[in-house]
């Protein structure tokens, strides 16, 4: 699909939702309505030397920049690729003498380029990026005055010569991007790494229970002899089932693993509207969330069990902070026997529980364990989670690879798949997670085939591969 193609959505009166786009055909699910560039983007603070600046791919030993001595390229193609978005930025970090945070960063190229191309980079942009909703009327005292101070700092790093605006349009910028900014991943998906603005994507209005998905493509495999850098960076939106035509496209823009007071008041303070989509009216999935065993606990028991569980979460996640991985095991554990015969497996808490005891058992290399308290999460997932939603597609990898790795061949191989189906929905076949999977599909389908015809000389192989940990997926 062209970049910025809008050919499949075009943007309606949503009611009460203001602005919205909505489907022009019939699409089915895993469908590309569209795909994005971001209208400008930057690396995490945090992670400036560890991101290319242009790709945004995670990288060992990138060259920095010579003239701001902040900006880190793979090489001097992802260096070249990015001078035209870069070049201002660097002339204003070499006078400032540092470079400012992200959101300074990202707001300073966010009007650079609307300087350069009045706010629209392409005829099918549909609106210009200053008029984006920016809520800052909306906004908490401290969450303004946090704006403010940006401002401020603002308009010294910009004060340098260039044409000057007034704090009221700056706040405004600031304002749209807290609103709006989308959170970039490495090309695996499995980490953020900076922050961008997609205009388009902006307007697609939110459902607890949506109808697409966002991903970043960071477009590297479809003409492989082509540098990443050169491959454009964009999001895709997704169809996650099949849509109507004229149907809105919707995107949830929270973690649907909240009960529906918890995800309302979320969506309150950082998008300030209240979702009254189908999944919020009805309550749907809360009983499950909430649920007690099937011992049928008493109210006050479920009450005393969940502050235990907050208390033993907060307490694991210092000992992860602390890399005490076996304290983390430790009170994992003791949190899982409070739990039992108390809590479901469909409880927020005890799902908690569970991915952190698998995560930890896994790294701990005790993968038996691990695939048992998988296994029991991805049950409770399956029970909760839309079934093309993206993070029960990676957790099921995650399990597979587990049991996989615990010997259970067959466990493993038969979730493999079922991941790899989830994700070439929710990230399409181009993606590297996708691909990664696709590779694992193959060897687990390869050795499910070995462990058929000679499970002696299957379990000495996986024996010699987990002790030599290069061959080891």
């Amino acid at each position: 699909m062209t970049v910025g193609n809008m050919e499949s959505a075009q943007l309606f009166d949503a009611g009460e939702k203001g602005r919205g786009l909505r489907a022009t055909r019939e699409i089915n699910a895993g469908e590309v309505i569209f795909s994005e560039p971001s209208f400008s983007a930057v690396v995490f603070d945090s992670l400036f030397s560890q991101v290319c600046h242009s790709c945004f791919r995670q990288q060992a030993q990138l060259h920095r920049c010579a003239q701001c001595k902040f900006a880190h390229y793979c090489n001097r193609t992802c260096q070249t690729a990015c001078w035209d978005e870069h070049k201002q930025e660097c002339g204003a970090i070499k006078k400032a003498g540092t470079a400012p945070s992200e959101n300074i960063r990202l707001a300073a190229r966010v009007l650079w380029r609307i300087h350069k191309v009045s706010g629209l980079a392409s005829d099918s942009q549909l609106v210009s990026v200053d008029q984006l909703e920016d809520h800052v009327a909306d906004l908490s005292k401290e969450d303004l005055d946090e704006v403010n101070t940006d401002v401020q700092t603002f308009l010294k790093y910009w004060s340098h010569g260039r044409k000057q605006h007034s704090a009221e349009y700056i706040a405004h910028l600031f304002g749209i991007i807290k609103c709006n900014g989308f959170t970039l991943s490495d090309q695996r998906g499995l980490q953020a790494v900076g922050v961008g603005l997609f205009p388009n994507l902006c307007l697609v209005n939110h459902d607890c229970w949506p109808n697409c998905t966002v991903i970043l493509n960071h477009g590297s495999v479809v003409r492989p002899s082509i540098h990443p850098s050169l491959l454009c960076l964009r999001i895709e939106l997704r169809a996650l089932r099949r849509i109507s035509e004229f149907e809105e496209l919707t995107v949830s823009y929270v973690d649907y693993l909240n009960v529906s007071a918890d995800r309302q008041r979320k969506l309150k303070e950082h998008f300030h509207f209240d979702c009254t989509c189908e999944h919020c009216r009805q309550r749907a999935n809360d009983d499950l969330m909430t649920a007690g065993a099937d011992s049928k606990p008493s109210a006050e028991k479920l009450k005393e069990v969940a502050a235990l569980s907050r208390e033993y979460l907060e307490n694991i996640e210092t000992a992860r902070v602390n890399g005490d991985y076996h304290e983390v095991l430790r009170l994992c554990l003791e949190c899982l026997q409070q739990q039992e015969d108390v809590l479901a497996d469909t409880h927020l808490l005890k799902l908690r529980v569970l991915s952190v005891t698998s995560e930890v058992l896994s790294f701990l290399k005790s993968f038996s364990e691990a695939a048992a308290y998988a296994h029991r999460m991805v049950e409770g997932y399956k029970k909760l989670y839309h079934p093309n939603n993206a993070q029960l597609g990676m957790a099921i990898m995650r399990a597979g690879i587990t049991h996989w790795h615990a010997g259970q061949i067959e466990a493993g191989h038969a979730m493999i798949c079922k991941a790899y189906g989830i994700l070439m929905v929710t990230h399409g076949p181009s993606h590297a997670i996708t691909r990664d999977l696709e590779s694992m599909r193959t060897q687990t389908e390869m050795e499910l085939k070995m462990f058929r015809d000679n499970k002696h000389e299957y379990n000495a192989m996986r024996d010699a591969a987990l002790k030599n940990p290069t061959k080891a997926v």
